[in-house]
């Protein structure tokens, strides 16, 4: 409940304008997220950074993916896999659920962190096998079966990013309705399971005292932009397809909206869960609550096991996860795709080797993540490779069309396409204060940081330094490029600068002394 106050503060004075602002720019200046930088080429970096930033999700993103395919695959049998501890993966120590009580944790154990349950034991040593592995500098070889459900992933990622929109324009068809079919139905079912109410009740309930955890308000800035994918250059890339008068605004409003309604309904469905979880085991609520993939991969297959009819529930769930999980990572490889396409002929020429290239570089780069010990890989990696990056990008994003490019001229623009302006509210926004917000996330992000762990394990030193290592890879693109464009560029100081920040199209009046941006 008190993550829900940030989470539509962030979505009203950032998520929604910068979504709107990454539509306009696509669709303005037909460009992927580095070309479209034509407008202020000192910027482009801000481009590599967000395609890096989203070549870095596919690594790890398509390997959940995976999971929820060999979830699918063992959900086809009359009896769930982690239904009982009669499995060879199975530890001496595994404890079935339908003898449990509380006193079995004891030690303030919460449920949700009790490690010797069926579904958790299949999670962490049927499929993960993490038992093999003593941490992140003992990963092991990768699972073949793990590899396989990847290499099918990957394939049906190709097939469907090859001819670029005309492929995964009919694809998104039913990747994006079809959740909405099945959590409608999840939803369903789950309300009238009993403990259900005490369930929502929870999510309902707003603990004022959470809001003053900085932890509250990161995660919710991070979410916004994850959830609407603005900053990882899928925007720019779809929208660089549309109608140059296709009404942007209203697919902003429109879009955004939707989603976050979506994950508010979909909160219905995991709570309605939990309740009933919580009412089966006689424990309270937040001791059932979790996030990440143990409430997907452990609590909620565990729950849907209890239910009559469980092997429909489990495949009708772990297909929605498939196809919302392929949904998102296309929209990640089509922004590395066409952001790289736009900016290099070669590649634009030869748009199907180039796609088959990057879907067999995540392939490879992700069997890291499929080892043994390959979940401590994929915390580095979602920990790292999208959080004060990603919030660092959108940030310099911000800052270059609004104060750099103008929010005049950027208004000027949507209205040559749409006939008429942004609003006072869209342009107070884009210049004031969805850079100042981006800017108090992403210090109090920096100044909040804890040394990584995954439940008990702590990662070392040397793990938290390749993080960082990661993560400021795609932020030092930013400066980095702004240096090598200054010192490319011929001419005075002040030349120099102008040719820098004034759009491509412009730049024969830099010449002419004529610079529009050198004035207020």
């Amino acid at each position: 409940g008190a993550f829900l106050i940030p989470y539509i503060l962030f979505l009203i004075i950032a998520g929604m304008p910068l979504f709107y602002m990454e539509l306009a720019l696509g669709q303005y200046n037909r460009e992927g997220a580095a070309t479209v930088w034509k407008i202020c080429p000192v910027f482009k970096g801000v481009g590599y950074a967000v395609i890096l930033i989203a070549l870095y999700v596919g690594f790890y993103y398509n390997v959940i993916i995976a999971w929820s395919l060999y979830y699918l695959f063992s959900s086809f049998t009359f009896e769930l896999p982690w239904t009982n501890c009669d499995n060879s993966w199975n530890s001496p120590n595994c404890t079935d659920p339908r003898l449990f009580n509380a006193s079995v944790l004891g030690n303030g154990t919460k449920y949700s962190k009790y490690k010797l349950t069926p579904a958790a034991e299949f999670y962490e040593r049927g499929v993960l096998h993490l038992h093999e592995s003593r941490g992140i500098h003992d990963l092991g070889l990768p699972r073949w079966q793990l590899s396989l459900c990847l290499l099918v992933v990957v394939i049906i990622l190709f097939f469907s990013l090859w001819k670029g929109v005309k492929t995964s324009g009919k694809v998104v068809w039913i990747t994006a309705t079809l959740p909405y079919v099945v959590l409608f139905v999840l939803l369903i079912h789950g309300i009238t399971l009993p403990g259900a109410y005490n369930g929502i009740n929870a999510y309902l309930h707003i603990d004022f005292r959470r809001l003053k955890e900085a932890t509250v308000w990161i995660d919710a800035a991070t979410q916004i932009f994850y959830s609407l994918g603005a900053g990882f250059g899928v925007l720019i890339a779809f929208a660089s397809y549309n109608k140059f008068d296709n009404n942007c605004y209203r697919d902003a409003l429109l879009t955004s909206t939707i989603n976050c309604v979506t994950s508010f309904i979909s909160g219905f469905a995991i709570f309605s869960i939990l309740g009933y979880m919580a009412h089966e085991h006689k424990v309270k609520i937040e001791d059932v609550a979790t996030e990440g993939a143990g409430l997907v991969f452990i609590l909620y297959p565990e729950a849907i096991s209890t239910l009559s009819g469980s092997t429909f529930w489990a495949v009708v769930f772990f297909i929605m996860l498939l196809t919302l999980g392929i949904d998102s990572s296309m929209g990640g490889m089509e922004a590395v795709i066409t952001g790289l396409a736009d900016d290099f002929q070669i590649l634009k020429q030869h748009r199907k080797l180039f796609t088959f290239g990057v879907s067999f570089g995540t392939f490879l780069l992700a069997l890291f993540c499929i080892t043994n010990g390959g979940i401590y890989v994929l915390t580095l990696l979602d920990t790292f490779a999208a959080g004060t990056s990603i919030l660092f990008a959108v940030l310099m994003e911000a800052i270059g069309v609004s104060w750099f490019y103008g929010v005049d001229r950027f208004s000027e623009d949507i209205q040559q396409m749409m006939g008429f302006k942004p609003g006072l509210y869209w342009r107070l926004c884009w210049k004031f204060v969805s850079p100042a917000f981006l800017l108090f996330v992403v210090i109090v992000s920096i100044i909040n940081f804890k040394p990584l762990t995954y439940d008990d394990y702590t990662f070392p030193l040397w793990a938290n330094r390749i993080g960082w290592g990661i993560a400021l890879s795609s932020m030092i693109l930013v400066p980095a490029y702004i240096i090598y464009k200054f010192m490319n560029v011929r001419g005075t100081f002040k030349e120099r600068l102008a040719y820098c920040i004034t759009p491509e199209n412009e730049h024969q009046l830099v010449a002419q002394g004529n610079v529009r941006q050198f004035k207020v």
